[in-house]
């Protein structure tokens, strides 16, 4: 009887040692890496690459592609904040004549500020807006006037014109 007790004894302590070395390589192999402490001064908060992914991938592009014949829409401020530019492609011209037709006033509404900016008219230049008939793949823009600078990079708007509407578009 000593001799069983003592190799099952045995056996024991090495099943308890096979266990405890797989739950620290288990433990080990699921804690998150250590990353050294932040240094202190300022940090640089600008992106290590120039890659900006497609704004519109899946389904948002492939709206405006098939529906309103566009792509590559872009927001962006201009003459210092005072202006904000929406620039597109177009891909069908017989698709995307909604977003030149004269008879449609284009507004850029951005809902955190409570603006809706509008196209104006100078007395020398006329509208600042494109309104010739779209070509497939030239691209075509319109400035809205952003007087107070109320609208700023970061926030997202939405862009109608007549029945377009672009929606969540990010000011650059």
């Amino acid at each position: 009887m000593i001799k069983q007790s003592g190799k099952a004894a045995k056996m024991l302590v090495l099943a308890g040692l096979l266990a405890g070395t797989i739950m620290i390589s288990y433990g080990s192999a699921q804690s998150a890496p250590q990353s050294p402490a932040p240094a202190s001064g300022p940090v640089d908060a600008a992106p290590l690459s120039h890659f900006h992914p497609d704004r519109f991938a899946g389904r948002a592009g492939k709206y405006y592609q098939l529906v309103w014949g566009v792509d590559s829409l872009n927001v962006k401020t201009a003459e210092s904040g005072e202006m904000v530019r929406f620039t597109y492609r177009v891909l069908d011209a017989n698709k995307a004549k909604t977003l030149n037709d004269k008879k449609f006033e284009p507004s850029l509404v951005d809902p955190q500020a409570g603006v809706k900016l509008v196209v104006p008219a100078l007395e020398q230049i006329g509208i600042l807006r494109q309104s010739a008939p779209p070509e497939a793949g030239k691209f075509y823009w319109m400035a809205f006037s952003n007087s107070g600078r109320r609208v700023k990079r970061g926030d997202r708007v939405n862009i109608v014109i007549g029945r377009f509407h672009a929606e969540g578009l990010v000011v650059d």
